[in-house]
């Protein structure tokens, strides 16, 4: 079964991330229906079907980014902050210094 085909489990708030495809970035679907890098401007999806929703609708968009999976968040306070230690890594970005890239 293909990832996408997967029923998903949720059992706290959860928000959309892939990675940007022209320069690999960490992005979230954003409210506005567009991808943000910044996690404070995503959606947040509280029940399966929702989430299923967001991840379809990132799946149709693979020309801005790629590799969408559901990722859990914690709510304190009106914030948004990564679930787990992945995410927390993901939204500081790589470990390692990277080259500049150019969009030209």
């Amino acid at each position: 079964t293909a990832p996408q085909q997967q029923k998903l489990r949720v059992s706290g708030p959860v928000v959309m991330t892939a990675n940007r495809l022209w320069d690999g970035a960490v992005v979230y679907r954003a409210r506005d229906g567009g991808w943000s890098t910044d996690l404070e401007n995503a959606t947040v999806a509280r029940t399966a079907e929702d989430a299923s929703l967001l991840l379809a609708v990132a799946h149709a968009d693979a020309e801005r980014a790629v590799g969408a999976y559901v990722a859990p968040v914690t709510l304190a306070e009106g914030r948004i902050a990564p679930g787990n230690l992945r995410e927390a890594i993901r939204r500081r970005g790589p470990t390692i210094a990277l080259p500049a890239i150019s969009r030209d």
